[in-house]
């Protein structure tokens, strides 16, 4: 799947949402890919996650256990794994740090892929990545569906995309005057209440 297919579909589902957003990293963007609005159709879902299912493999070879941060990862992880023939499981937070819960274990000598959905600047990667590294297994790279960053974002391990942008990102006292004029938004999950 090419990066001009993979952002038809994010188009077609009217995911790529232009406007004023403050992103889960807190960071401001005039971009904002809302991957809920792709998942929740299982049929372009499954294109673009049997895509990066191609993709990781072709990369790291055979994977026997996908794991994904929740709660933005578990579809695209669950779907990645699937088209894999690997076991998807999650890390949610507890006390503030990404951890398996739920009974969920890496096996020794299991070969381990975190699936993110959309990569800024690697935070929740490297999260959750941290959390693997904490059970047996060989953690053997990373794959989201977009990179955002342009290839820039550091997950600590080989991460493959199937779509690379350099979407321009801002601290929010160094917003650009155009997108200060614009009243912000945050679609994201991070950061919610109960």
């Amino acid at each position: 799947m090419t990066k001009d297919e993979v952002l038809a579909e994010f188009r077609a589902a009217g995911a790529l949402l232009e406007g004023h957003f403050i992103l889960s990293s807190g960071l401001r963007s005039p971009v904002f890919l809302q991957k809920m609005f792709v998942f929740q159709d299982p049929v372009r879902t499954e294109r673009l996650c049997k895509a990066l299912a191609e993709k990781a493999q072709e990369a790291f070879g055979k994977i026997d256990v996908v794991v994904s941060p929740a709660v933005g990862g578990i579809v695209p992880g669950y779907e990645t794994a699937r088209h894999l023939g690997a076991k998807a499981i999650f890390v949610e937070r507890e006390d503030g740090r990404f951890q398996l819960r739920r009974g969920f274990e890496i096996p020794e000598g299991a070969r381990v892929l975190m699936v993110e959905d959309i990569v800024t600047t690697g935070l929740s990667s490297r999260e959750c990545i941290d959390a693997i590294r904490q059970h047996p297994g060989m953690l053997v790279g990373a794959a989201c569906l977009i990179d955002r960053s342009g290839g820039k974002a550091d997950v600590g391990v080989p991460l493959v995309s199937l779509a690379q942008l350099d979407i321009p990102n801002y601290a929010p006292d160094a917003l650009p005057p155009e997108l200060a004029a614009i009243p912000a938004v945050k679609p994201g999950s991070r950061g919610l209440k109960a």
